[in-house]
């Protein structure tokens, strides 16, 4: 027992200089020497001392999150986004007293959580919920290494960070797994920490910053400076970067240098955190329902810069569409080099004004490649964009379909690459490995042309294919093999027929069979809920379509089996039929639908007359405005949450 708990120490020591401090004194042989070492008095004792670091690696997905009522409530923040507001802000501190210190930090963009310290040892990590009640992650977080597993404090305690996902380690995950990229950091570090399943967590790499003592049992500290300087003390990670500031003035300068810095760091940011430095004021001021009074968020506008274009491109995709890609010069926008900017469509680039050897503006939220707004100035060498007469991957003639341009070649190499993509992807055929990358390389090496060619590939097919070792070609003969039994309204999503989103598959799969569906009148289409006119045409035309027969004859007797999932009857969305508007900070939309037609309900993609209800997220828009105008239920995510028993 005594060496386990001298290599507790020593590993959780060495851990702390790599994970926290950024300043490993050993080799990672020397670090899992030992490791293996603790790990195999473990099994031989059947002892797993609380602070092993051995429990730090992703366990068993569990059944369910638990809920957990915290010590001290954990208010949001007020925000502010202008200079007039903070000076507000400054003005009634400075009432209670006009000495009255202030510190600046960054607002870090990802999911707040809280930890839980008895008698020195971690006990619980949960989320910030609605402030009074989270869910109980401490499986996930026990896979992050930013903070110890035992301090020195011996009486309860509560501390408060934000789990992110650091920007490189998004790229990293991206890279290797190019067939299911993460967005953005922040939907990233939510989504892990909140996945039942520890190894997903783990397998994002996250940190936690620490910023707050929520709660001490005993000599509680007096100020934030005292609060951070007990954090970094007990071993917790902190960021660098925290000010102190006495007025407007040197507050105002912090904010501006944070604006700067932010795009030069390593993390997620979308503001600065201003609180008044002691408790004593911070008793005085006290709080409103929401907020505490001390303290305010300042956030930072949406990036937006203004650059030049210099070439516009045009991207084919699956239906055929051509799509305007702006080549810009280089801008920095939200930490990131951008290159190009989209626009929508022919009719989205006109409207806009832009043309070749403009200054356009540009914007960059949330991770997403830029769109341009508009143009901002023309000069003497401004070239309005040619409309293509022809498509530029084949040549062949283009249709104009309203203020949309379309291929006419049906077996133009992109649109076709775009169309084997597709079919592959997750939500359709989930050919786990079949990245666009190794399409093209079959499209030009082994004439893969239709869905149906995908399952005459043997291993002989690889052979002389740089790239594919015995282990890639076995994993992805695999994944094609285990496509052949997919859900029905998977495979009518994924054989693409124009306009039939995942919705809509989801309403057809109803039928039973893709031969229930193919025969289906225009007006028996149109009689369902997420099918319009203009779909009910395409799925009509789809299934007239003598090649289309032949396809689905072709993977018939490949083996492709499409089966009817059941709808789930029961449930705590039983019978409704819900819209979700707005972003969910918990979970992606595509999980929020899962969910509720787990539970009972059907997804609806817009507001119709049969819409029972609707989930507003965040920056919900239009749609809820319509539910409102009908009279339809509105959950919140806190709401909708507590319904579905999180």
């Amino acid at each position: 027992m005594n060496r386990m708990q001298e290599l507790c120490e020593i590993l959780n020591r060495w851990a702390r200089e790599y994970y926290v401090e950024d300043a490993p004194s050993v080799s990672d042989a020397e670090y899992d020497k030992l490791y293996d070492e603790l790990r195999e008095l473990e099994r031989e004792s059947g002892v797993v001392l609380p602070e092993s670091p051995t429990k730090r690696v992703g366990g068993e997905p569990v059944k369910g999150f638990e809920r957990h009522t915290h010590i001290a409530r954990l208010y949001s923040l007020d925000k502010a986004v202008t200079e007039d507001e903070l000076t507000a802000f400054v003005t009634r501190v400075h009432k209670i007293d006009p000495q009255a210190e202030f510190t600046v930090e960054y607002k870090f963009d990802g999911l707040t959580v809280c930890l839980t310290y008895e008698n020195g040892a971690f006990v619980r990590a949960a989320t910030r919920g609605n402030g009074v009640e989270g869910e109980d992650v401490t499986a996930q977080a026990l896979t992050v290494h930013s903070f110890p597993m035992k301090i020195s404090y011996t009486g309860t305690l509560e501390v408060r960070g934000e789990a992110v996902m650091k920007l490189s380690a998004l790229q990293e995950y991206n890279e290797k797994y190019p067939d299911e990229p993460l967005k953005n950091a922040r939907n990233a570090a939510a989504g892990a920490i909140r996945n039942l399943d520890p190894k997903v967590t783990a397998s994002r790499k996250l940190d936690i910053f620490f910023y707050d003592v929520n709660y001490m049992s005993e000599n509680p500290v007096s100020s934030q400076e005292e609060a951070m300087a007990f954090l970094r003390r007990e071993g917790f990670k902190t960021y660098p970067l925290f000010q102190k500031c006495f007025d407007l003035d040197s507050l105002m300068a912090a904010v501006d240098e944070i604006e700067i810095e932010r795009k030069k760091i390593d993390v997620l940011t979308d503001g600065a955190v201003i609180k008044v430095n002691s408790e004593r004021v911070r008793g005085e001021m006290g709080y409103t329902d929401k907020f505490p009074r001390w303290a305010i968020a300042y956030k930072f506008e949406a990036e937006e810069a203004e650059t030049t274009v210099n070439e516009v491109v045009w991207q084919v995709g699956r239906t055929g569409k051509l799509t305007p890609l702006a080549l810009v010069t280089p801008v920095e926008l939200g930490g990131a080099t951008v290159k190009r900017a989209t626009l929508n469509n022919f009719g989205d680039l006109t409207r806009k004004d832009v043309k070749i050897g403009s200054r356009v503006l540009i914007r960059r939220s949330n991770e997403v490649i830029p769109e341009i707004l508009g143009a901002v100035a023309h000069t003497e060498g401004s070239v309005p964009v040619a409309k293509p007469a022809r498509c530029p991957a084949c040549g062949s003639e283009v249709k104009e379909v309203g203020a949309n341009l379309f291929c006419t070649n049906a077996e133009c190499k992109p649109r076709v690459i775009q169309k084997l993509t597709h079919y592959c992807s997750k939500n359709a055929a989930d050919v786990e490995g079949m990245s666009e990358s190794t399409l093209t390389v079959l499209y030009e090496a082994r004439s893969v042309r239709r869905y149906s060619d995908l399952y005459n590939l043997q291993a002989s097919d690889f052979e002389g294919l740089e790239g594919f070792r015995d282990k890639k070609i076995s994993n992805l003969l695999g994944a094609i093999g285990k496509s052949k039994n997919l859900p029905l309204e998977r495979f009518l999503y994924a054989i693409g027929i124009d306009g039939v989103g995942r919705v809509a598959a989801r309403d057809l799969a109803q039928f039973g069979s893709v031969e229930n569906v193919a025969s289906l009148t225009y007006e028996e289409l149109l009689a369902l809920e997420n099918v319009g006119e203009i779909t009910a045409n395409a799925i009509v035309g789809y299934f007239a379509d003598e090649e289309n027969a032949e396809e689905l004859k072709r993977l018939e007797e490949a083996g492709v089996r499409p089966f009817a999932r059941a709808r789930k009857t029961e449930g705590s969305f039983a019978g409704e039929s819900v819209v979700l508007t707005g972003s969910l900070a918990s979970m992606s939309r595509t999980e929020a639908q899962k969910l509720i037609e787990e539970s009972g309900g059907t997804a609806q993609s817009s507001v119709t007359g049969k819409t029972t209800l609707v989930v507003a997220g965040s920056s919900a828009g239009s749609k809820l405005d319509k539910a409102k105008k009908a009279g339809i239920p509105i959950l919140s995510e806190e709401e909708f949450l507590k319904r579905l028993g999180r």
